[in-house]
């Protein structure tokens, strides 16, 4: 099932995708997809909902904006240089266990929705990932266990201010964290319909070229060994976000480096989790 939200900023309503040109607005039974949606296995509840109530549901019509597909988690964690190639195009060593920080949740927005260079910047840099969402709480589970954990996957523009990362002091957070910096979507997709999320074929253009193009078969650490991982040093919550890194071809690995500037198309996509794409808009003092 491909879970979608839908409408203004800050009023979105849950919905699905029935097929390439039809949604459905289900927000008669359940208020959104968030920590309490997850936590309460509100999924088969909602699945046996649809099976009586499915032709009442209103047809989402015309043209709308479609929100993150799940409602601000408690966290989002990142796992940086989980791809070779990446870290060596980052001048790094390749990780002997996952380098894990967080990404701020205010950073959270739609996948068409604008990207916006901050103030000071100079360096923001684009990375496509595969993201999963937890479905029940996890702390300290095995790698055997860590699947039962998992709800589903979404798609995630890991935006990254380089100069902020990497050259401001501290820990990455700051490069990361900005206003915009997590477009995720356009769907979560329940992880019945991902059969091996560890061999999907991902990909971002800049302005129409391809800028990375990879598969998590390269993985350094696959799903359910990064999930119990994380588990080992917190607990995961319900909804809560794991992006698990980016390949090769980031604006820093190039030579020079490239960045991203004002009117820059962003689109990206990873295999049967949709395509999204950002506008990119330099940051504008409110008059």
């Amino acid at each position: 099932m491909k879970l979608i939200r839908f409408g203004p900023k800050g009023k979105e309503l849950p919905g699905i995708k029935i097929d390439d040109s039809t949604f459905i607005d289900v927000s008669a039974f359940i208020n959104d997809y968030n920590e309490s949606f997850f936590e309460n296995n509100d999924l088969e509840k909602l699945k046996k909902w649809l099976s009586t109530n499915i032709d009442s549901c209103p047809i989402v019509s015309g043209e709308f904006r479609f929100g993150p597909p799940l409602a601000r988690p408690s966290k989002i964690i990142c796992v940086g240089l989980n791809y070779s190639k990446h870290a060596s195009e980052s001048g790094m060593n390749v990780p002997k266990e996952p380098v894990l920080f967080f990404k701020s949740t205010t950073s959270i927005i739609g996948p068409y929705d604008d990207v916006i260079i901050p103030e000071n910047s100079y360096k923001t840099d684009w990375e496509v990932e595969l993201a999963l969402v937890i479905g029940k709480k996890a702390s300290y589970v095995n790698p055997r266990q860590a699947k039962d954990h998992i709800f589903g996957y979404l798609l995630h523009n890991d935006i990254s201010e380089r100069s902020f990362q990497l050259e401001r002091e501290g820990q990455w957070v700051k490069g990361k964290s900005c206003d915009t910096f997590a477009p995720l979507g356009p769907y979560l997709v329940t992880k019945d319909e991902i059969k091996n999320p560890n061999n999907l074929n991902l990909w971002l253009k800049l302005n129409g070229k391809i800028m990375q193009k990879s598969n998590t078969s390269d993985f350094i650490f696959k799903i359910n060994d990064v999930v119990s991982y994380i588990s080992q040093f917190m607990t995961l919550l319900p909804g809560d976000i794991i992006s698990t890194g980016t390949p090769s071809g980031v604006g820093l690995g190039f030579d020079p480096p490239k960045f991203l500037k004002n009117n820059d198309i962003m689109q990206l996509c990873v295999e049967g989790l949709g395509v999204s794409e950002q506008k990119v808009k330099s940051y504008k003092h409110d008059n």
